[in-house]
């Protein structure tokens, strides 16, 4: 399964990104080099680098952060407040006359602040921010100029720029979501085809390695016995071609519900599952071995609680075992009903077995419970 997280960060790297990243960097750059080159609209303009450099600092910290699917809280109340400083740091130092033009860029300069809380949180969160940016600009600049058209040009001037930003922003924002779903559906996808394809790979190696093995041994013994060299009657030419047999079923029948002590042990809990409207087909790849008590019955409470939360769908289990190692997957397509805790079923689990389980989860609902534990380490 892929991580949503992991999803949403590749999926961050489209023209979008780069573009709050240019404005993060553009804007305030544009500030800063028109208070360096018009120091007098200024009472202070030391003070006014400063805030147009504290301003570029925090791009550095607040754009990485729509990597990981946007602002926290704690980040959105941060960067509101880093906004309505900076406007109220501007305005104080500013100039009344406005030498520089009609409009100076404190609102221009924090636009991009304003951007990254409309690509984070909900419109009842951006809208208050805008309108108290847009307040203390306002309160600011007609407490300095006074009520007469260029201070009504610059309000003016400052709610356009507070508006594109929120429209512009607020329009592309179901284009990202949109586009992360499908970027998380394509690679949930690829995921389990990739799984599949691995798996029937995997199975049918086997299948040839044994069927390898038959026809190394157990068609010399057939030819014995039709050509009446080795007596069919005889107890060890009984016994090997019973124990031949027996791989040829297994060979043709691995990845069958039953086929294996494992499998057998979840048969109860896939029953009661196929009962409710989810069936479960089962794949195994490779030997399992023999699963201890303890760490049977924390993998069949596991399987049993992620089923429990399941609506019917279709759901594949596939165990995986490689050496020592083995590993158990559900994977499932719709969202679970509420999200187990899977930590107490390992609590009498040896240590040495190395037992964990783990449930990912998808933007498209879908997701999978990962089981591991290692054979050696059971007992």
């Amino acid at each position: 399964m892929v991580s949503h997280h992991k999803v949403v960060k590749d999926t961050a790297e489209t023209g979008l990104m780069r573009l709050v990243r240019a404005l993060a960097v553009i804007l305030p750059s544009v500030a800063l080099a028109q208070v360096l080159t018009n120091p007098g609209d200024y009472r202070q303009p030391a003070a006014a680098a400063v805030v147009w450099l504290a301003v570029l600092g925090a791009s550095a910290w607040f754009v990485p952060r729509l990597r990981t699917g946007g602002l926290t809280a704690s980040e959105t109340a941060a960067a509101i407040l880093i906004a309505v400083a900076a406007v109220a740091a501007i305005g104080v130092v500013h100039r009344a006359h406005g030498g520089s033009g009609s409009v100076d860029l404190a609102v221009l300069g924090t636009a991009w602040l304003l951007a990254l809380v409309v690509m984070s949180r909900p419109a009842r969160v951006w809208i208050p921010a805008a309108l108290l940016v847009f307040a203390v600009y306002g309160v600011l600049l007609v407490r300095g100029a006074g009520l007469n058209p260029l201070s009504m040009s610059q309000l003016g001037a400052a709610g356009y720029i507070i508006v594109a930003v929120l429209v512009a922003f607020a329009a592309l924002r179901p284009t990202l979501d949109t586009h992360v779903s499908m970027a998380a559906r394509q690679a949930s996808l690829a995921a389990r085809s990739s799984a599949e394809h691995a798996a029937a790979a995997a199975i049918q190696q086997e299948r040839k390695t044994r069927l390898a093995v038959l026809e190394q041994k157990a068609l010399p013994l057939l030819r014995g016995i039709a050509a009446g060299t080795l007596d069919p009657t005889e107890q060890g030419v009984r016994e090997e071609c019973a124990r031949y047999a027996a791989v040829l079923r297994y060979s043709l029948s691995t990845g069958a519900p039953g086929s294996g002590e494992l499998v057998a042990g979840l048969d109860p809990v896939l029953r009661a599952a196929a009962a409710r409207e989810l069936p479960v087909p089962v794949q195994v790849i490779g030997d399992p071995g023999t699963v201890q008590p303890p760490v049977a019955r924390a993998v069949v409470a596991a399987v049993d609680a992620v089923l429990s939360a399941l609506a019917p769908q279709q759901v594949m289990l596939t165990v995986l075992a490689s050496g020592d190692d083995v590993e158990l997957y559900l994977t499932f397509s719709a969202p679970l009903r509420c999200l187990p805790d899977l930590t107490r079923f390992g609590l009498d689990v040896p240590a040495p077995a190395h037992w964990h389980a783990v449930v990912s989860t998808t933007e498209t609902g879908g997701g999978c419970l990962e089981v591991a534990w290692r054979k050696d380490g059971a007992a």
